[in-house]
């Protein structure tokens, strides 16, 4: 029986390239972003749904790019529209990190939470069961070329997010990847990922699912 995976991400689960300007870079084929490097190593019993958008937030509506990059209001409509769900990975916090919102890494581990509990009460799951949840901590940041601005003071928090984050899905008992022990982010723009990271990803992620759904 196939089982669906949603992937619930921000820019670097859409593929977005690293930006040499504010112009932007595009986006990587759909084969190399890691959901779908994750889709082939898992095989055809898999069904993986990338649900990636460019400056995704957790809970926060983004005073300049828009409140429908707000996380929280936009999942439970895509809950809904892709049930039944087995499993749901939550790939969020790196645009928290944004200056403008003035959080700490263990306010943006809070606001997963948050998520989980939502995606848990959402009834999205086989025969209206709550869909299993894990969560990937996603790697430094560094403040570096056209985004250094937007996310200053962001790199220093960011060494904290794993460990917050782990402890939040530690006491929820969601699965839980930490995404910096892989990959790392481009010296470009200090945000998104290079091909071979999104790669990496992917591979491991498969990898940490297999012993997470057995």
């Amino acid at each position: 029986m196939t089982r669906t995976i949603l992937c619930y991400g921000d820019s670097n689960t859409h593929g977005t390239k690293p930006m040499p300007d504010l112009d932007g870079a595009g986006r990587f084929g759909h084969e190399a972003r890691w959901p779908s490097v994750m889709a082939s190593a898992l095989g055809p019993e898999f069904d993986v749904i990338a649900e990636g958008h460019p400056g995704r937030t957790t809970v926060h509506d983004d005073p300049m790019e828009g409140d429908f990059r707000n996380g929280v209001r936009i999942l439970p409509a895509l809950l809904e529209s892709h049930k039944p769900l087995d499993l749901v990975i939550v790939k969020l916090g790196t645009n928290d990190l944004k200056n403008c919102f003035h959080v700490s890494a263990a306010d943006i581990a809070f606001c997963l939470d948050r998520l989980v509990r939502m995606i848990r009460a959402s009834g999205a799951g086989p025969d209206g069961q709550a869909p299993d949840v894990f969560v990937i901590a996603p790697p430094p940041i560094l403040e570096t070329g056209c985004l250094a601005e937007m996310f200053a003071g962001g790199a220093v928090k960011s060494l904290g997010l794993a460990t917050a984050i782990k402890a939040m899905a530690t006491r929820l008992k969601a699965g839980f990847f930490d995404a910096g022990q892989v990959v790392a982010v481009s010296s470009v723009d200090g945000i998104h990922y290079e091909a071979e990271a999104q790669s990496a990803l992917g591979l491991a992620m498969a990898e940490a699912l297999r012993d997470h759904l057995t």
